[in-house]
């Protein structure tokens, strides 16, 4: 974790996810909680692919036997150059954090540790710079998958796709230029990659997600859904109060 104005601290990258108890990776295109899982995937037409029941193209990735088990639990880990999780619901999220020992990160939290410790409105300064981050990319996931932005967006796929070569979700820390300094130590994909929520009474998710439509930086946030919202473009990250 970043130790943020010597107030608490934040995992330096988006979460991913194991299971608590047996430490397997949770698969990252698929909602870590069962009941939200069974309702992203009962019904779907790739549901059986995702079951390795069935092929489609492009391909769905499989979920694992051992995931779709009551016992599987999710806690939420830091760590760089992996798949960050998409698919999280707020009440999720929170509960993945604090099977790691720690929680959501209040909003103004948030804010500040993005802005890095010259307080800029950017992780990398005070104005936007295109592709400095992994936000307001010209190509929609879905529209590129259904023909419409507003359609499939619990797809396992949605998360894999690739565009000249490069993948629309980054792994976690591979966009070195959006890094919110703090000492000689930083955070990593603060803005774009996958939103992440935040602890407030609004249900806020912050920073944006790789084709997001903003360039607001470390302003961006969304509160329009209830907590138990979740799609491919929704993740996390988990912050700790300091110890005495």
């Amino acid at each position: 974790m970043v130790l943020v104005a010597e107030r608490f601290c934040i995992d330096r990258y988006e979460a991913s996810m194991v299971d608590d108890r047996t430490g397997l990776a949770f698969s990252p295109y698929y909602p870590p909680n069962l009941e939200e899982m069974r309702k992203a995937v009962d019904g779907q037409r790739w549901g059986l692919a995702a079951l390795g029941k069935q092929q489609l193209r492009p391909p769905v990735p499989l979920l694992p036997e051992w995931q779709r088990s009551p016992n599987a639990k999710a806690r939420a880990v830091s760590r760089p150059h992996v798949t960050p999780q998409g698919y999280v619901s707020k009440p999720t999220a929170g509960a993945a954090c604090r099977a790691a020992g720690k929680r959501l990160c209040k909003l103004e939290e948030w804010q500040l540790a993005c802005r890095g410790e010259r307080g800029t409105k950017f992780p990398y300064g005070p104005r936007y710079v295109d592709k400095a981050c992994n936000v307001h990319q010209p190509q929609h996931s879905a529209a590129m998958l259904y023909g419409d932005p507003s359609l499939g967006h619990w797809d396992p796929r949605l998360n894999q796709l690739v565009v000249a070569g490069s993948p629309l979700l980054k792994p976690t820390g591979d966009t070195p230029s959006c890094r919110s300094p703090w000492g000689d130590d930083g955070i990593y994909d603060m803005v774009g990659n996958l939103d992440e929520w935040v602890d407030d009474k609004k249900a806020t998710f912050a920073g944006g997600f790789y084709a997001r439509d903003t360039v607001r930086g470390c302003d961006a946030r969304v509160s329009e859904h209830p907590p138990p919202f979740f799609d491919f473009s929704t993740g996390l990250r988990c912050c700790s109060d300091l110890t005495p």
